[in-house]
């Protein structure tokens, strides 16, 4: 299996541990030299605060583990294009490489220009995008119901 691949079964499993809890189904890990450094998933219910976006949670658990504020080294891996709030958090990062799986064509980073991330922030998309939207848009078909 494709490394990408890999670390995205593992945001995806954390989007479902936020789908289980009423949360939107969005879940984020950060790698960091072949290891998973951080973990995330939507809680902005939970804590009924609208900043606890998966990738937030994400950084927080990261820079943690790393000891400071810079991840220039590291990967996130994110189901859903982050939004703007989180591109810029993961600007101020400097992390390496965002990785994500379903575009999110109403509120994602990408429908800003120039780039909301940092220049030197590799970007790469579509990664099981299929599986990652579908978890999403399952969760407000049943919110619907």
């Amino acid at each position: 299996m494709e490394e990408h691949e890999k670390y995205m079964k593992e945001a995806l499993r954390e989007a479902a541990f936020a789908g289980a809890e009423d949360e939107v189904p969005i879940g984020a890990v950060i790698v960091c030299h072949g290891r998973i450094i951080g973990k995330g998933r939507n809680m902005t219910e939970r804590l009924n605060d609208p900043t606890a976006h998966a990738e937030m949670i994400a950084i927080t658990a990261a820079t943690e583990a790393m000891g400071g504020k810079y991840l220039n080294d590291c990967t996130l891996y994110v189901t859903v294009e982050p939004c703007p709030m989180c591109a810029g958090a993961l600007a101020w990062s400097q992390i390496g490489k965002v990785v994500y799986g379903a575009a999110d064509p109403k509120r994602g980073f990408s429908l800003f220009s120039p780039s909301l991330m940092h220049p030197k922030t590799e970007v790469v998309s579509g990664v099981l995008a299929d599986e990652c939207g579908r978890m999403v848009t399952d969760f407000f078909i049943s919110k619907r119901k």
